[in-house]
């Protein structure tokens, strides 16, 4: 697709940061230089390459010129922990490993585990240059036939302590996302502005509708309200996707309604709770379209709320989209009639081929409907209004959305737990501001300050996983079945009385 716009509009940006701006001639000659690369290094289609980077117009441009080859991208999250990256990449067989400076730096102790080479993305001196690595201008790399079911990419769900599940997409399923954006007013007049990292499912979808119709994507390394909202006006951007917090930075800003955004057609919403408050905000003072997106990396099913369209509706995620097929199911496995509060399962030809090297973790992810159907469940907890609307009610797992990514508080407990004066924990997501959640730890102790215990955690946790407030407590409430009660925790700290 994009060969086919070099062809037809070659000067036509394609991708720009900052001041550079790349024209889909360049992008095009790029990414035959990463295939054919990649073919000249034997990496054969159905393989893998892993990438830890900070947002770039040469990330960018490396994903789609691996596609082109045939080969999946591993694309991983440079906050998580060091041991943590180095298991994503060994897991996705990457023979071929691209890194910038930042990343380099934090990877330095671990180095010698890293099994597949170090290409430098940015140029730096931590490995072999992307720009020498590239095959010389020119050369074509062979042309690859793409099934439908091929690895396109494999996105990590958690980049955090442990064992992080890789989701295997397909070549039919980003399709699928690019083919569904159409009606949302993609093309080659769409601007689209990405201020969410690339190794986020959450950019991805907005990302590869906008290349692959036609149209310009607008890169941001780091958000800033500021800056967005500068960036937007000057760029007269028509389409966005960002997370609630973003959404709630912005709106906050005193001088938004001094920002020119009429040229916006549509806004996207995923990735964690959006209040409806918030959103008829958005509706209000923000011109174009409001669509927020509900469903999984993995696929399934999604719900779509057109907000614009619904403004009554803005409590829930919406309906399922065309072609998606969202049930309610029972702690049983039975299916609930409408208005029954149970699991949220979907189905539809956007689903992951599975989790990489984890045959019993894909199995256990699936529902099968007496009707034969795959479904994926979401261990989300929620049920359908009278007008077939889906209202979420609470998340089933304990997972905690921070700044739209996922935080799951089992990794943490188990570095807190590494500290020997901690006899229990439990970590729960709390309200904040600023960040939507964030991790607070419960937890038991045989002496040591909250204090310590918390500085001794935050220095072995990714970025993002890092606990906001350490409380100390005499026992942690648990059921009958001795299962720790969370909501219980969650609702004392809410209430301004932990402990």
């Amino acid at each position: 697709m994009i060969a086919a716009h070099a062809a037809e509009r070659p000067d036509g940006a394609a991708l720009i940061q900052d001041e550079r701006q790349v024209s889909y001639r360049e992008l095009d000659a790029l990414m035959d230089g990463v295939a054919a690369a990649l073919q000249r290094d034997g990496v054969k289609p159905g393989a893998s390459i892993a990438i830890c980077a900070m947002t770039s117009i040469e990330y960018a441009a490396l994903f789609v010129g691996a596609l082109r080859a045939g080969v999946a991208v591993a694309p991983i999250a440079p906050s998580s922990t060091p041991d943590s990256i180095v298991g994503m990449v060994d897991d996705s067989g990457a023979p071929l490993f691209f890194v910038d400076a930042e990343v380099a730096e934090t990877l330095a102790g671990v180095k010698d585990q890293i099994k597949a080479k170090i290409v430098a993305l940015d140029g730096g001196a931590h490995g072999q240059a992307f720009a020498d690595w590239l095959a010389p201008a020119g050369v074509k790399p062979a042309p690859v036939a793409i099934d439908p079911k091929m690895p396109f990419n494999i996105i990590y769900s958690s980049g955090t302590t442990g064992a992080p599940k890789g989701i295997v997409q397909s070549h039919g399923m980003r399709f699928g996302h690019i083919a569904r954006a159409q009606a949302m007013g993609y093309g080659p007049q769409a601007v689209s502005l990405l201020s969410t990292p690339l190794y986020s499912n959450t950019t991805l979808v907005a990302f590869f509708p906008t290349l692959g119709l036609g149209g310009t994507v607008v890169l941001m390394k780091k958000f800033d309200a500021a800056k967005y909202l500068e960036i937007a006006q000057r760029r007269r951007v028509t389409h966005t996707m960002l997370v609630p917090v973003q959404y709630s930075r912005l709106m906050a800003r005193p001088d938004f309604d001094s920002f020119d955004l009429s040229s916006f057609v549509m806004k996207f919403c995923t990735s964690a709770p959006f209040s409806a408050a918030l959103k008829a905000d958005v509706l209000k003072r923000w011109p174009g379209g409001l669509v927020e997106y509900f469903g999984m990396t993995e696929g399934g099913g999604t719900c779509m709320l057109v907000a614009h369209a619904y403004p009554d509706k803005l409590h829930t995620v919406g309906q399922p989209a065309p072609g998606h097929d969202i049930r309610i199911i029972d702690e049983d496995g039975r299916e609930l009639p409408r208005g029954g509060v149970g699991e949220i399962v979907g189905h539809s030809e956007l689903t992951m081929n599975g989790y990489h090297n984890r045959p019993d973790q894909t199995s256990a992810a699936i529902w099968i409907s007496p009707d034969g159907k795959r479904f994926v469940r979401t261990g989300d907890v929620g049920r359908f209004d009278a007008d077939g609307f889906l209202e979420l009610m609470d998340r089933k797992k304990d997972m905690i959305i921070s700044g739209g990514f996922n935080i799951y508080p089992s990794d943490i407990e188990a570095i807190v737990r590494q500290h020997p004066d901690v006899a229990d924990v439990a970590v729960v997501g709390a309200p904040s501001a600023e960040w939507g959640e964030t991790p607070v730890a419960f937890i038991v102790s045989r002496g040591a300050a909250a204090e310590d215990i918390r500085a001794f955690a935050n220095a072995r946790l990714g970025k993002t996983q890092r606990i906001a407030e350490a409380i100390l407590i005499d026992e942690l409430p648990r059921s009958h079945i001795g299962k720790i009660l969370k909501r219980e925790l969650r609702d004392q700290y809410v209430a301004g009385r932990p402990g």
